[in-house]
C-alpha cells in the first residue's frame, strides 16, 4: 500500500458559508473534514453507491490529490487538461506508508500511477499510444491495463467495468489482483459485484452517510443484482406493464 488516509484541511476564511458549498456538501466529501478523512485497509478499495452519492466527485479529488490529470492518464504529467485543480483535489492530503512516503512527498514527475474514467478513457488511452481504433472498446480498456498497470503505483479507476464483458471484467479482477500484488495501490468506484468480489478488497458503500465499510454480501448491488437474476420479471413488471 501506498496511502493509509485521505483527509482534507479547509483554512478559517473557507470554514463558512463555502464550506457548505459544493464539493464540501457531498457526504463522503464531507467525511474528508469532519470525521478523520477515509482510511484505507487493503491495497484494493471499492466505493460502490447510487449514481449521484458522490463517488466519482471523490476519486477524481484523490486522483488530483496524488498528481493525476482530472481528464485521465498516467501521473507526472498532464495528458491534456491544463486547469487549475478542483477545490477538492487542491485540498486533499494524504497520510502515506513508508513505501508511499517519496511519491506523496516529492515531486509530481516521481509519482506513479494512472486515473481512468469511463467517459474520457478512449481519448486518454489513445494519447498513451493504445491502439483503441483498431480494436473494440473493451480490448482497447483491456490492452490500457496490461500495458500501462505494471509499475507500482496510485492506480484510481471510475466505473472501469462500463466497456467490458463479463469474461472480460473477470481478466480485470485478475490484473487488479496481480496489481495489489505488485505493491501498488488502487482506489476503484464501481456498479460491479463482478469487480467487487475481489479476495481481501476493502469495500465502503457511499450513501447519504458519507462512505462506509460493508460487506460484499450485504451490498444493495449484490442483492439487486442476485434478485433480478432470479427472477427479472419482478422488476420489469413495474416498468413495462
Amino acid at each position: 500500500m501506498l496511502i493509509e488516509r485521505a483527509y482534507a484541511h479547509l483554512p478559517p476564511e473557507l470554514q463558512g458559508e463555502e464550506g457548505r458549498r459544493w464539493p464540501w456538501s457531498v457526504p463522503c466529501v464531507r467525511q474528508l473534514l469532519d470525521d478523520g478523512g477515509l482510511r484505507f485497509s487493503a491495497p484494493v478499495t471499492f466505493l460502490v453507491g447510487e449514481n449521484g452519492s458522490g463517488k466519482s466527485t471523490l476519486v477524481e479529488g484523490l486522483a488530483e490529490g496524488f498528481g493525476l490529470d482530472p481528464y485521465g492518464g498516467r501521473a507526472g504529467y498532464r495528458h491534456v487538461s491544463d486547469r487549475a485543480r478542483s477545490p477538492l483535489g487542491e485540498r486533499v492530503r494524504f497520510d502515506a506508508t513508508a513505501s508511499g512516503r517519496r511519491m506523496v512527498r516529492g515531486p509530481r514527475t516521481g509519482r506513479r500511477g494512472f486515473f481512468l474514467r469511463a467517459e474520457t478513457a478512449m481519448h486518454a488511452l489513445e494519447g498513451e499510444g493504445v491502439p483503441v481504433h483498431d480494436v473494440s472498446h473493451g480490448e482497447g480498456f483491456l490492452a490500457a491495463f496490461q500495458e500501462h498497470f505494471r509499475r507500482p503505483g496510485l492506480y484510481v479507476l471510475d466505473e472501469p467495468e462500463a466497456a467490458l464483458s463479463f469474461a472480460s471484467c473477470l481478466q480485470l479482477v485478475g490484473l487488479l489482483h496481480q496489481l495489489a500484488d505488485s505493491g501498488s495501490q488502487i482506489v476503484c468506484a464501481t456498479h460491479s459485484p463482478l469487480l467487487t468480489a475481489l479476495p481481501g478488497a476493502q469495500i465502503l458503500e457511499v450513501d447519504e452517510r458519507g462512505a462506509h465499510p460493508a460487506e460484499w454480501h450485504e451490498l444493495a448491488l449484490v442483492d439487486h443484482w442476485r434478485r433480478y437474476l432470479a427472477d427479472p420479471r419482478a422488476y420489469l413488471r413495474h416498468i413495462c406493464e
